[in-house]
């Protein structure tokens, strides 16, 4: 006759039982070998040594595809690299500093894919004032970009700095780049970049690269300023 004052044996009572207490199968070897366990392939029964071969090869296989995303990542890194590298070049074999702007947005253009590219300065040096780059940048688009601590991306609002690309409408998304001498100075230009793809510069997308991508630039248009 069960005691109604003693609890009834849990299933964690018995897990807890067993987790503690590993010698127990040592002494019932019979049992360990009796276990059936069911299949999650399927209805029928399969022993525990079956069973913990099914874990372990569903364990292997995420290990494999985790692997191979470690991989993935790792080549597009290094074409990054390659890219950037390519371009960074490119703009220290411009001799002159009034090519640097054009040879700045060709190359992104080419190297990283980048359907449409602008960039506009403000504050050069009068030798550079005629140049259309120079050109164009309301006040409220530079108080706009030195406002940004970090590059604007997502949708195309219509923004003025759309309006440097050759196509806006076709632009789906975009990013903003501040070009500034240094951390916390006010922006001396922008870099405006554009794709039909809504989701090429979205609006939760890191912004690491874009932002040294923006200080490459800037270190680079910094010999149009006076």
């Amino acid at each position: 006759m069960t005691d109604p004052f003693i609890p009834p044996i849990t299933e964690d009572d018995i897990a807890n039982y067993l987790a503690n207490t590993p010698d127990f199968f040592d002494r019932h070897a019979g049992v360990l070998a009796a276990v059936q366990l069911s299949s999650p392939h399927g209805q029928r029964a399969v022993s525990l040594q079956e069973r913990q071969a099914e874990l372990l090869r569903d364990k292997i296989k995420g290990l494999e595809l985790k692997a191979a995303e470690m991989i993935r990542h790792g080549q597009d890194n290094s074409t990054i690299a390659d890219r950037l590298q390519r371009w960074t070049r490119e703009l220290l074999r411009t001799r002159e500093a009034r090519d640097l702007p054009e040879v700045a947005a060709r190359e992104i253009a080419t190297q990283f894919l980048v359907p449409q590219v602008a960039i506009k300065v403000w504050d050069v040096a009068p030798a550079f004032m005629t140049l259309a780059c120079a050109q164009g940048a309301s006040e409220d688009v530079k108080a706009f970009s030195s406002s940004l601590s970090r590059p604007y991306c997502g949708a195309n609002p219509g923004l003025e700095a759309a309006g440097w690309l050759d196509d806006p409408k076709a632009v789906a998304s975009l990013a903003l780049i501040p070009l500034r001498t240094a951390e916390g100075q006010a922006a001396f230009g922008l870099l405006v970049l554009g794709s039909p793809d809504a989701q090429r510069f979205a609006a939760d997308m890191g912004t690491d690269f874009l932002e040294r991508m923006g200080e490459l630039t800037s270190a680079a248009l910094s010999r149009l300023r006076p």
